[in-house]
């Protein structure tokens, strides 16, 4: 793959900044770029030939590249040849010959204008058709932080001017990733949400965001349950999905989904290990997959809060784990097996020593959640903030050119796991969760108030507990009896 010039890879950033790109959206502009040029190089192009955008463009087709890639893929290149080619021209050639208009009829970019003034975003940048709603002042921009504000006003929602399928949805997916952010929603939610987000999108042909309606969600939901035939909750994943769209991005009333085929929904029985199982997969796991899942089982904790566990989290000396923003942004603590306090206790003893290695090194410092890095600058280096499960390598930053530890990855730890129950020979499809199912489940068995066992996983509702008093024998009497009918025995 071919590598872009650094000179060329800074001011592609500077003028991706200039017209209002998420900064987390930015590498994949980056990438579709160096896909064109290398794209280019690979045939013997010439990249700055305005013929050659449509053979990349149907490259991209026939590599099954969605309509929203594709999008995001063609105002990438247009940025490329419009600012960095087309001012480097010394002919008066009009730009609109820069790159086909037709391939580019639906992209919305947004520019600053502290940036660079309408008009000369006009100039260059033509063949988006930038209306004034795209583009914002400074008293604009001081009143709104959503470069989208305009967009569903009643103007630009004239549906004589929509179109009925190919619109483009980029500015729904930004919108949709602000207000998941906004919320502080977890990544997996915005990656969930996208997801059908997108699928939502293929089903209605690309129809203009701004037109669709109860009936495409009515719709959407019956071919899911009759057509593909999704499980139950992820009919009602798509369901709160689409309900987020239309509530906090497309700003559209949601009213009652009424005569649509719901999913059969299944009773599940989680997959539970016994102890002596437990034992067999961690003796075949190495170092540090073994204190992650001997966490996951003595402290019933979900993959990703053992991961983003924190040193500051592990107070060895008062034997008490903290889980901070787990499921739901909701904080609880829960008791340290005792057997894994000198585990512990040499696991933040290497993550010291790494730390100061790293800081050696000149690292930029952890991930902090939220804006806390912002507020404190120096506690992305400070020991306290440092993951319990550091990644073995360093992450580099795009834009800024910054190396950041990140936490080990869920997939590494995942596919550990999966190797050691194969090894262990147990006949059971065990996962990161079933080590978590098996805590309840040992507990219950043990004859612990399942009120208990609740706040322990962190469960908001008693109902989502009672799942686990099926895994295990029951030892309660199901017979009512008269108190006056026992004997003495019974109740002393």
């Amino acid at each position: 793959m071919l590598v872009l010039p650094w000179d060329l890879t800074k001011k592609f950033q500077t003028l991706l900044a200039q017209a209002g790109i998420p900064i987390n959206e930015r590498p994949y502009y980056q990438k579709w770029l160096r896909y064109y040029l290398d794209f280019c190089h690979k045939y013997q192009l010439e990249s700055s030939e305005k013929r050659h955008f449509p053979s990349f463009d149907e490259k991209l087709r026939s590599k099954n590249q969605s309509e929203m890639q594709r999008q995001q893929a063609r105002q990438a290149i247009a940025l490329y040849y419009r600012s960095i080619i087309g001012h480097q021209c010394t002919d008066q050639r009009n730009l609109n010959e820069v790159i086909p208009e037709t391939n580019l009829q639906e992209g919305n970019v947004h520019l600053n204008q502290s940036a660079m003034s309408v008009k000369e975003a006009r100039n260059i940048l033509p063949a988006y058709a930038v209306n004034q709603q795209h583009i914002t002042t400074n008293a604009e921009e001081s009143n709104t932080a959503d470069p989208y504000s305009g967009i569903l006003s009643d103007k630009a929602t004239d549906s004589s001017s929509l179109k009925l399928s190919n619109a483009s949805w980029v500015w729904v997916y930004d919108r949709l990733n602000s207000a998941i952010k906004i919320r502080h929603y977890s990544p997996k939610t915005l990656q969930a949400y996208k997801i059908w987000t997108h699928k939502f999108q293929t089903f209605t042909k690309s129809k203009d965001a701004r037109l669709v309606t109860m009936d495409d969600v009515k719709d959407f939901l019956s071919f899911l349950a009759v057509e593909k035939k999704v499980a139950a909750s992820s009919q009602n994943q798509a369901f709160n999905a689409l309900l987020f769209l239309f509530k906090h991005v497309l700003e559209k009333e949601f009213g009652k989904v009424e005569g649509v085929v719901r999913a059969k929904r299944r009773p599940y029985i989680p997959v539970v290990l016994s102890r002596n199982e437990v034992d067999r997969i961690v003796k075949h796991l190495e170092y540090p997959y073994d204190l992650v899942v001997k966490l996951l089982y003595g402290c019933g904790l979900r993959l990703f809060e053992c991961l983003k566990l924190r040193i500051q989290d592990v107070n060895i000396e008062m034997k008490v784990l903290t889980i901070h923003d787990g499921k739901g942004q909701k904080d609880r603590t829960l008791p340290l097996p005792l057997v894994l306090l000198s585990d512990l206790e040499a696991q933040r003893e290497s993550v010291m020593r790494l730390h100061q290695e790293d800081l050696a090194a000149g690292y930029a410092g952890t991930f902090l959640p939220n804006a806390l890095s912002e507020k404190y600058k120096n506690a992305p280096k400070e020991l306290v903030w440092q993951w319990l499960f550091p990644a073995k390598t360093l992450t580099l930053i795009p834009g800024t050119q910054e190396y950041r530890r990140y936490h080990l990855h869920e997939t590494h730890v995942q596919k550990a796991i999966k190797q050691a129950v194969r090894k262990s020979h147990i006949p059971k499809r065990a996962s990161a969760h079933t080590f978590r199912h098996s805590f309840a489940s040992h507990l219950l068995q043990a004859n612990y108030d399942i009120r208990t066992i609740q706040e322990l996983l962190g469960h908001s509702d008693l109902k989502t507990t009672m799942i686990y008093t099926h895994t295990v024998q029951s030892v309660t009497i199901k017979q009512a009896k008269s108190p006056l009918d026992f004997n003495k025995n019974e109740i002393e």
